[in-house]
């Protein structure tokens, strides 16, 4: 296999070689979690996948058959309801350790944040969404330069399973208690059984994966990432690519007849955020111009599983504009081609698109 092949196979195990039909939080189960910092964006990197349009997937966030919160790593992620629960028992308590010394340094111990917490509960309870600057002012907490007491309060909140998303207030995010929103589960797994589960499911959606990739993405070390592949090492296929072992899902379909396919991604799409080594679909030279080493990610254009170029918005009255910039300057030549790729997100966000 080459790297133009994982590349090729990365497109299908994450499901844009061919779009779903169905519902929203079906894409955001397969691939256990989807980074979702940036809001607009991760609703794209949904619509990119199925034939939803961002109303849909708005509405499936504010019914919570979607949940935006902080797990896995101290980002947030959108995560299929089904499975936030599981999915904050196994890495809830990591990323509180990986914030607990930003806490103390604001002053915040875990009696402060438990007493919090109750207030938290008071205020929401009966179904209220607040967005985060109504929750600090009836908490009383005064937001300054450089204070970042909201954050780690409503973190804090999110990672101890109270809080997640509420329902869009305009276009303001707010905060409801989980409970009121998901239901929790009769039965729960050990961490050995949910690590093993978050592998395959990561495997299945991301593969072909390195070990290093998975930890990368989960945020859990190595050692416990190769325990986690152990465990299911019968359900994944596996293949060396330059010495390094890659696994993907046994479902895996193959390539005989790739087909010739062109992608506007968003920004911190999966395709790129979740490996740790993203050569095989951008090369080295090009990687600055993609994303930040603090961790910017740009709206790319991808051809064929490679990173050819980057893309912006524009909101115009009746359209919006699209932006292209090429890594290779000899690759403008194909911006008359881009339509094909643009098209989804046309229907995505119903409305016209001109490509500038």
């Amino acid at each position: 296999m080459t790297h133009q092949e994982i590349a090729h196979r990365r497109l299908v195990s994450q499901k844009l070689y061919k779009t779903s039909q169905c519902p929203p939080e079906e894409i955001v189960k397969h691939f256990g979690a989807m980074q979702a910092q940036d809001y607009a964006m991760s609703k794209w990197a949904v619509g990119s996948r199925c034939e939803a349009s961002e109303r849909e997937i708005e509405e499936a966030i504010n019914s919570a058959k979607i949940i935006r919160t902080h797990i896995l790593r101290p980002t947030w992620h959108l995560v299929a309801a089904e499975d936030i629960y599981w999915m904050l028992d196994l890495s809830g308590p990591q990323v509180k350790r990986l914030f607990a010394s930003l806490a103390t340094q604001h002053g915040y111990d875990d009696k402060k944040l438990d007493q919090i917490n109750s207030a938290i509960e008071k205020l929401l309870s009966g179904n209220q969404h607040l967005t985060r600057e109504e929750i600090m002012q009836e908490l009383n907490i005064q937001k300054s330069a450089g204070d970042l007491s909201p954050v780690i309060v409503m973190m804090n909140a999110e990672l101890e399973g109270l809080v997640c998303n509420g329902k869009m207030k305009g276009k303001q995010i707010t905060y409801a208690l989980l409970e009121e929103r998901v239901s929790k589960p009769k039965n729960k797994f050990t961490k050995e059984e949910a690590l093993a589960n978050l592998a395959q499911r990561y495997f299945e959606s991301h593969g072909p994966a390195t070990v290093a990739d998975f930890s990368h993405w989960s945020g859990f070390s190595v050692t416990n990432c190769k325990s986690a592949i152990n465990a299911i090492k019968l359900q994944l296929n596996n293949i060396t690519v330059d010495n390094q072992e890659y696994w993907f899902g046994k479902n895996h379909s193959g390539l005989n007849n790739f087909a010739e396919s062109v992608h506007f991604l968003p920004a911190f799409d999966e395709f790129l955020i979740s490996y740790k080594n993203r050569e095989s679909s951008i090369s080295l030279e090009h990687q600055s111009k993609v994303f930040t080493k603090n961790g910017i990610f740009k709206p790319v254009i991808l051809e064929n599983g490679k990173v050819i170029g980057t893309w912006k918005r524009t909101p115009k009255k009746d359209y919006v504009k699209i932006e292209t910039e090429f890594l290779n300057p000899k690759d403008v030549d194909k911006k008359e081609n881009l339509f094909s790729g643009i098209k989804s997100f046309e229907n995505y966000l119903e409305t016209k698109i001109v490509i500038d």
